[in-house]
């Protein structure tokens, strides 16, 4: 049986990463009549309750345009001073034609840092979270303006299919000058067709991928096939199409021509399954009354826990142990493990007497638990 095609119209949450060619022109000019037509797409699936996220490249070629540098490679110096002004016109863009749609935008800027550090991982999902909660739609760049070599995701596909993971997005999708991925480059192979799914990336597959064709855009097919090996390891399916058309989330969902890479799994699936492979650093036991809430599927609460032990901090994951001892799940915890100890056993209504702040909710919430 042929693979059940997925359909944008039904994604749950859905990131759409959008390159610098569809948003600036060679003359360093914003496409508003492009960026005014997504926005009626954005509101769209808005109004079907779908959360949307947009990873937006562009703040540089923007803003090259408006420093009047010059044409060719700039220095990093340069990338960043463009990025500096580029990012406040596109997010300024951005306002403009989402408001009309009683839509709220929110900017967030990230670096490599920012994926790689616990931490900073946990800040960025809960403030994401938070955003979606209050119906705004978040636009994602990378902090040009503050990255280096060493920190920079280096293409904003792979920024896009981290950004969906972190999220739990359902879907990716990569607006791009290609309308998918070709047996080989159509441009020198009139034999080349396209792949409309790809239910595995095998090394044939991988095989596939060309350069980039685009003067303004740094992703090729080879950060995309990257960009999608993270996306469906995470639960999500990732399109890859292109986006010059009006409404091309419309266009996509009506049968534009694309190729959709499957996920391996849901994203719940995929968290929880990332989560049962790490090593705890720590442990937390449970009184009976926290047992059987666990096990009617809801999040452990300080209140439940009798002991803490171990050296952890917020978000690494802990072993979650009954009143004997025995294993019941394991789960990233939101407290250091001296928060811990302070609070085990005690009320939600204790924590901010305790710790100092409002507490940060559950000591582990179930969607970050494993059992």
């Amino acid at each position: 049986m042929a693979p059940l095609t997925p359909s944008v119209a039904a994604a749950r949450r859905l990131v759409v990463k959008i390159g610098s060619a569809l948003l600036v022109d060679r003359g360093g000019g914003l496409h508003r009549g492009w960026l005014t037509a997504l926005a009626e797409d954005v509101a769209e699936a808005k109004a079907r309750g779908t959360d949307v996220i947009l990873v937006s490249s562009g703040s540089i070629a923007l803003g090259r345009g408006i420093l009047g540098l010059p044409a060719g490679a700039l220095t990093l110096d340069q990338s960043q001073a463009a990025a500096s002004v580029g990012q406040i016109r596109l997010a300024r863009a951005y306002e403009e034609v989402l408001a009309p749609h009683g839509l709220t935008a929110g900017q967030v800027l990230v670096t490599l840092e920012d994926t790689e550090d616990r931490r900073r991982y946990l800040n960025s999902r809960a403030t994401m979270e938070t955003l979606l909660g209050l119906g705004v739609v978040p636009i994602v760049n990378e902090n040009d303006t503050v990255a280096t070599d060493e920190i920079r995701f280096g293409d904003n596909d792979r920024l896009a299919a981290q950004i969906a993971v972190t999220i739990g997005a359902d879907q990716l999708v990569l607006l791009s000058d290609v309308d998918g991925l070709y047996s080989d480059n159509p441009k020198v192979n009139k034999d080349a067709h396209r792949l409309d799914v790809v239910e595995k990336i095998t090394p044939e597959i991988e095989a596939m991928a060309g350069d980039p064709v685009s003067g303004l855009s740094k992703g090729g097919m080879k950060t995309k096939l990257m960009a999608a090996k993270t996306a469906v390891a995470g639960g999500c399916a990732m399109a890859i199409t292109e986006g010059s058309v009006l409404r091309p989330l419309d266009a996509l969902a009506r049968g534009a021509a694309c190729t959709w890479f499957l996920a391996e799994d849901t994203p719940q699936l995929a968290r929880k399954r990332w989560i049962a492979t790490m090593k705890p650093r720590g442990e937390l036991r449970l009184d009976a009354g926290a047992v059987a809430a666990l096990g009617q599927g809801k999040s452990l609460l300080a209140a439940g826990v009798t002991a803490v032990a171990g050296a952890f901090g917020r978000g690494d994951p802990v072993a979650i142990l009954g009143p004997g001892g025995e294993a019941l799940a394991k789960g990233l915890v939101r407290y250091s493990a001296s928060e811990a100890r302070s609070i085990a056993g005690r009320r939600s209504g204790d924590m901010e007497a305790i710790l100092g702040y409002a507490g940060r909710g559950p000591m582990v919430h179930r969607d970050d638990m494993a059992r």
